[in-house]
């Protein structure tokens, strides 16, 4: 394992100016962005290049107390739902806030640039890129930073700062919007940028491209309860998205390493959004005491989860006698920047959007419209592809089995929106084929949060740390670095 040294300088190397600002780091005024080569350069930086991934994942129900004796100060943090002190490091929440807030503003940078230059049809797809990209990263803050979107509070509850205009002061103050607000926003955004993005990139999985917008659209439409739009955004997948989801059955044959490369690779057909973060998100199993271990594993990958009744195809490893596993998803590339003395930054491909997640959306959205067969049939087709011993002839679902696999718990799943017995049935079905699918990904929080979820963490001789319905800490706290300059503060 590399030696990670990390200064302050290493902390700007994603921004192309020095302001200070706790939202954004202005795109340098010196240069004129004139050209639609210089806007396309600039949306390259549209895109938060730190992760959320462990710190989404550490706040949720796929990490237990593995029992190591050390960890890092941020994993036992995030555990235990606590703002992190940590506010200099890569991976920390404070580092994905300020990301988050970069790239929005390289969107609006390109927004206003376009617009100076007449808004000519042919920047159509500059514009279209800048409207998502910049929709998706306000959706990653409100999701994490806010409660969980219920129309019936969304009006008053505290969002986050919405930020459409580049900054013309050295230190903004900003106003939280209301949740209510930020995905009016949020909408207004997408339903613009869909019109206008293209697949016309020479390297289209690392851009905003149609499908990726799409996937993108349909998880904030199936947070929002609009169950038509994540149906018609999906109608390109259709019931049976043959060679577009991710086939486990070639990673099979390949080392731990081939399998992380090959996981957020552009050639693999699910993956419709790669961005390249600075993290140390592939170290974290070997670092970090609460993680998916040995123990918590068959809680989550265990035979009897599997509506079939049979094995998954995941396979995890561990470098520490199973004490800790991990699946094989993240590859890290060190760039030195000085090598004599072990001086560089981590960086790691992330799969943000996938066909995988898309389709589980639509399958969800099936069964909110009461489509019960038809999500019989989806769902039954994507688990296929995860069982190797999959059988057709007698691997069917119905409407019994997943009834029976997966039983109504009074007040287990309690999202704003009413669900039948049935369907919420389902609902956790498909909730934890998601969990598996996306391991050490972070999804299951925002499932957590969307569904009220009771998350129990224990940790050996203390007493166990529950996450009740409701509870503040579901919201992360502010930054302190943000809210000494106005933004407000989160209820505690």
């Amino acid at each position: 394992m590399k030696n990670l040294k990390i200064t302050l300088s290493l902390l700007i190397l994603i921004c192309i100016t020095s302001c200070d600002d706790f939202l954004s780091e202005k795109p340098d005024n010196r240069t004129e962005i004139d050209t639609p080569a210089k806007i396309s350069e600039l949306l390259v930086e549209a895109y938060p290049q730190m992760s959320y991934f462990e710190i989404a994942e550490t706040m949720s129900d796929n990490v237990f107390d593995s029992g190591m004796q050390e960890t890092l100060a941020n994993n036992e943090q995030n555990y235990n739902w606590l703002i992190q002190t940590e506010t200099t490091n890569i991976d920390t929440q404070a580092y994905y806030w300020d990301a988050c807030y970069k790239a929005i503003a390289h969107a609006n940078k390109a927004l206003q640039a376009i617009d100076e230059l007449g808004n000519p049809s042919s920047l159509n797809p500059q514009k279209g890129e800048a409207l998502i990209a910049r929709a998706y990263s306000h959706f990653m803050l409100v999701s994490l930073w806010s409660k969980r979107y219920n129309p019936a509070t969304a009006t008053s509850d505290l969002g986050v700062p919405y930020v459409t205009k580049p900054e013309t002061e050295l230190l903004t103050k900003y106003k939280r919007n209301t949740v209510a607000e930020v995905f009016d926003f949020i909408e207004k955004d997408i339903e613009e940028g869909l019109k206008y993005v293209t697949n016309d990139y020479k390297e289209p999985r690392f851009h905003f491209n149609v499908n990726a917008s799409k996937a993108f659209a349909s998880r904030f439409y199936l947070v929002k309860g609009d169950w038509d739009k994540v149906i018609e955004l999906s109608d390109d997948l259709g019931s049976r998205p043959e060679g577009k989801l991710r086939d486990f059955s070639t990673y099979e044959s390949i080392g731990v390493e081939d399998q992380q490369l090959k996981y957020a690779s552009s050639n693999v057909e699910t993956n419709l959004l790669i961005v390249s973060t600075n993290s140390i998100v592939s170290r974290v199993y070997s670092l970090n005491r609460f993680n998916l271990s040995g123990t918590g594993r068959p809680e989550i990958f265990g035979g009897n989860t599997n509506l079939f009744g049979k094995a998954y195809y995941y396979n995890f490893y561990s470098s520490n006698g199973s004490i800790t596993l991990f699946l094989p998803k993240f590859y890290e590339y060190f760039k030195y920047s000085n090598v004599t003395a072990g001086i560089g930054d981590p960086y790691v491909a992330e799969v943000l959007l996938s066909n995988d997640e898309f389709f589980l959306n639509r399958i969800e959205a099936h069964v909110m419209k009461g489509q019960i067969d038809l999500a019989n049939d989806e769902l039954e087709y994507f688990l296929a592809t995860r069982t190797p011993t999959y059988d057709s002839t007698t691997d069917k679902l119905s409407e019994a089995r997943v009834v029976e696999k997966f039983p109504v718990v009074q007040d287990e799943y309690t999202p704003f929106y009413t669900m039948t017995p049935v369907q919420t049935s389902y609902v956790k079905a498909i909730a934890e084929t998601r969990r598996r699918d996306f391991i050490h990904e972070g999804l299951r929080w925002f499932d957590i949060k969307r569904f009220n979820i009771v998350v129990k963490h224990e940790t050996s001789n203390k007493p166990a740390n529950i996450l009740v319905k409701d509870d503040n800490r579901r919201a992360l706290q502010i930054p302190l670095h943000a809210s000494s300059t106005g933004v407000e503060l989160n209820p505690r």
